[in-house]
């Protein structure tokens, strides 16, 4: 009689890279604005639940919105070398797990709404639409990222609409920031795959700029500088969140001089994640310019 095949279990080292549980960068670049978004709402400290929900939520639709990406993009991904050893792309993990694990997160998410104002319940969907459409638009237009910014700064209208109730003019101009600062730091991560890019035909800002590139990252890094000074402005916030943009303002100088010589994939790697601190500073300037 021949032997009984050993039972598969779950695969739960391939799950954990499959949602980039290492590296949680994409986490903090979506959570922060949202907690931008919170504070300048609330003109203060948020409600603790409030931020919990945020973080939590935060998490779960980074996850979810990485498996969507590479359920979308595998086959491009075994063509890159940065992404060849993704567990879909190199076959280590089945897509029938993937959508396991996506539903989980999906479902895991939606609960989280049940404790929230209605108006982020209509909110939602547009969340769970975006983070689907970005993937793909890597394939139609030449500045994929500005879909992914419109993406990560929905979540700003959720959390401003979860405080308030409404949507006021405020978050718009925090959700334009959010998301030219997602064009410009997904550029400058962008510049790790640009060759691989141009060979298998993928767009991206980052060939599209190509040797301009420190004007557009720079004109983002502009734009969102601006938006974020009128959203201030209008919620009457004190000087010391003005000092922090000042602040912020240097170091995108910095970046943007950078960006004017030619870049390597670790450094072009170590300058993104050095944006987590932009939004931290930035938060830490809401709270002080409402506090102060």
């Amino acid at each position: 009689m021949p032997a009984a095949s050993p039972p598969v279990g779950i695969p739960w080292s391939a799950l954990s890279r499959l949602i980039r549980l290492p590296n949680q960068t994409g986490t903090y670049l979506l959570l922060l604005p949202t907690l931008w978004a919170l504070v300048l709402a609330s003109q203060g400290i948020p409600p603790l639940p409030l931020v919990a929900i945020f973080v939590a939520g935060a998490f779960l639709m980074r996850s979810a919105g990485v498996i969507l990406n590479d359920l979308a993009d595998w086959a491009f991904d075994r063509q890159v070398s940065r992404t060849k050893d993704r567990p879909l792309a190199s076959g280590e993990l089945s897509r029938r797990h993937a959508f396991a694990l996506l539903s989980v997160l999906l479902i895991m998410a939606a609960s989280l709404l049940l404790w929230l104002d209605p108006l982020v319940l209509w909110l939602a969907p547009g969340a769970v639409a975006l983070a689907a459409l970005y993937p793909f638009a890597k394939r139609w237009i030449e500045i994929p990222q500005a879909v992914l910014g419109l993406a990560f700064g929905w979540g700003t209208i959720m959390a401003w609409a979860a405080v308030r109730g409404q949507i006021e003019a405020p978050v718009w101009c925090l959700f334009g920031a959010t998301a030219t600062w997602a064009v410009a730091y997904d550029t400058i991560y962008a510049l790790q795959d640009r060759d691989d890019d141009r060979r298998i035909g993928i767009k991206s800002s980052a060939l599209l700029f190509e040797y301009r590139l420190h004007l557009g990252v720079g004109t983002a890094y502009g734009l969102m500088l601006l938006l974020l000074g009128i959203a201030g402005w209008l919620v009457n916030i004190r000087w010391p969140y003005y000092v922090t943009l000042l602040g912020v303002a240097v170091f995108f100088l910095i970046q943007t001089r950078q960006l004017r010589k030619p870049i390597d994939p670790p450094f072009a790697f170590a300058m993104f994640r050095a944006h987590t601190w932009v939004g931290v500073a930035i938060l830490a300037g809401l709270l002080a310019g409402f506090m102060i």
